[in-house]
């Protein structure tokens, strides 16, 4: 059962985190400065975690508030803090990043959105408008996440793409009333695994190549061709 003696409150409360959510992640795809891009996720994350709480009061479900502590504790302050220790350890704590330019970024982003609309508006007919238009403003996230991924060429950056994509995804999962738990924390344990993952793949390649770029990938691999 929803929550519905405030009026519009819900509605409105929800929705402003969402949208902070999409601004957050066109801000991290127009940083430059990684560290700055590290903050940036890690605001997005702790709004995360308020949206998550406050979805489980609209919807009356206690379940969200476990979704909300996790994205506050793990994705809001751990997987920063891990982050920004091994910026200091490979001495790129004042590093930029050189990357599309800001305007075709924030172009090919507001593009990014508009299909979002197009795509989930019209295909959610039957769903409630809260859960409609937080699908549209989640996928939005996903995708300007992937666009991030997509256009940095530092491996770092391309992480910190793949952690908000995952923020898009848990957006859309809390947004939807009767949402199982078990997918939420499935989808939390899946992206701690990768940051693992990707945490040994960057010491590894530092190791080996004293680079982050993603670009000696390649150089590599057509040397053994």
């Amino acid at each position: 059962m929803e929550h519905i003696g405030f009026g519009a409150l819900p509605y409105d409360f929800a929705h402003l985190l969402g949208g902070v959510m999409l601004l957050l992640s066109f801000t991290l795809l127009t940083q430059r400065r990684i560290s700055a891009t590290i903050a940036t996720y890690a605001a997005q994350a702790l709004t995360l975690a308020v949206a998550a709480c406050w979805q489980g009061w609209v919807q009356n479900e206690p379940a969200l508030y476990v979704t909300g502590a996790i994205a506050f504790v793990a994705k809001g302050v751990f997987i920063p803090l891990m982050l920004q220790r091994s910026l200091a350890r490979l001495h790129l704590r004042g590093a930029r990043e050189e990357a599309m330019g800001i305007f075709a970024s924030m172009a090919l982003g507001v593009a990014l959105v508009v299909l979002s609309i197009m795509v989930v508006l019209p295909t959610t007919m039957q769903a409630g408008a809260l859960t409609r238009e937080d699908l549209a403003l989640a996928l939005s996230v996903v995708l300007l996440g992937l666009l991030m991924m997509i256009t940095r060429r530092t491996a770092f950056t391309q992480v910190i793409g793949f952690m908000s994509l995952e923020n898009g995804l848990i957006l859309a999962a809390v947004g939807v009333a009767g949402m199982p738990l078990v997918v939420e924390l499935s989808v939390a344990v899946l992206v701690l695994v990768g940051f693992v993952v990707f945490g040994a793949f960057l010491k590894r390649m530092d190791t080996h190549f004293h680079s982050l770029d993603t670009s000696v990938l390649d150089q590599v691999a057509s040397e053994n061709r």
